[in-house]
């Protein structure tokens, strides 16, 4: 049984942190993970400095990255520039980012869904020619803070054109963690009807602690890709009241108990948090990282 564990921590968890956090920090966050045996980690993203003051050390990050086999780096791409800046940085993996609302897209990326995919065209032409490989992410396929409910036909629309430009997996953000398994039921039970499961990934936030429930649900239609963040990090901005990711500490004692394997050593992992949230001063939201950690120092 293949499954794919997707670390957004060091990317998406990060982003949205006020402290600023060292590139030497970050660095060795990172390298804790792998040391655990996590293949795919979303390293960074190329934007702006102003736009995300965390992640403007991308260059410098990447140029120090371990870039030993085995482990599969990817960074966030918003447009041409960030996707030459990936490129030349060594990443063979970039991430393009959308959403299924349009209030939401506008509010994130001050533009249309229409737009936002318009400004990939680029990317995904150059990456083709590059044989570099891109995966897209869609936010808000169930909720959105600002419009309610997405009908999951808008989801699947988005989703196709992603897929027929060139990206190889889609990643389903459920960006403010309201979604039961009934509502990802419903719209795995759409998307699958004409996309093949090997193209979707779970992204879910845990703010409801929905978050396994949901993961859970996605596993038995047939979904093997999930995105999570180590501790629990993370959080969106445009979503008031959202909290982190999806804990990778988690998803694994979750996949683990159910005699799942994973691959990824489960007390490494622990040991890759406990250094964040020392770098961080503040405690991490993970059950599962807060309960083994307490039963480690008994």
């Amino acid at each position: 049984m293949s499954l794919k564990i997707t670390e957004v921590g060091p990317r998406d968890g990060l982003q949205n942190e006020s402290k600023e956090i060292s590139t030497e920090d970050k660095l060795a966050f990172i390298r804790k993970l792998q040391s655990a045996g996590i293949s795919n980690i979303e390293a960074t993203s190329f934007v702006k400095k102003e736009a995300i003051p965390q992640l403007s050390d991308a260059k410098e990050l990447s140029a120090s990255l371990h870039w030993k086999e085995g482990t599969n780096f990817s960074a966030l791409t918003p447009n041409l520039k960030g996707y030459l800046a990936a490129k030349e940085a060594g990443f063979r993996e970039v991430a393009v980012f959308t959403a299924a609302s349009e209030s939401f897209t506008k509010r994130n990326i001050n533009r249309t869904v229409a737009e936002s995919i318009e400004g990939f065209r680029e990317i995904f032409r150059e990456a083709h020619k590059d044989g570099i490989r891109v995966r897209g992410y869609v936010s808000t396929v169930i909720d959105c803070p600002y419009e309610g409910k997405i009908p999951p036909e808008k989801v699947l629309e988005i989703a196709k054109i992603l897929l027929d430009q060139g990206a190889y997996e889609i990643s389903l953000g459920e960006t403010i963690g309201t979604a039961v398994p009934t509502e990802v039921e419903r719209l795995l039970a759409k998307l699958l009807k004409e996309i093949p499961s090997q193209k979707l990934a779970g992204h879910f936030h845990d703010t409801y602690g929905m978050a396994i429930a949901n993961v859970e649900k996605s596993f038995e239609l047939g979904i093997r890709s999930f995105d999570s963040s180590a501790g629990g990090l993370g959080g969106c901005p445009y979503a008031k009241g959202a909290s982190g990711n999806l804990a990778t500490e988690d998803l694994l004692y979750f996949f683990q108990k159910s005699g799942i394997q994973t691959g990824i050593d489960l007390s490494k992992l622990i040991e890759a948090s406990s250094f964040m949230e020392a770098a961080l001063g503040r405690k991490l939201a993970s059950r599962t990282y807060i309960a083994l950690k307490a039963k480690a120092s008994s």
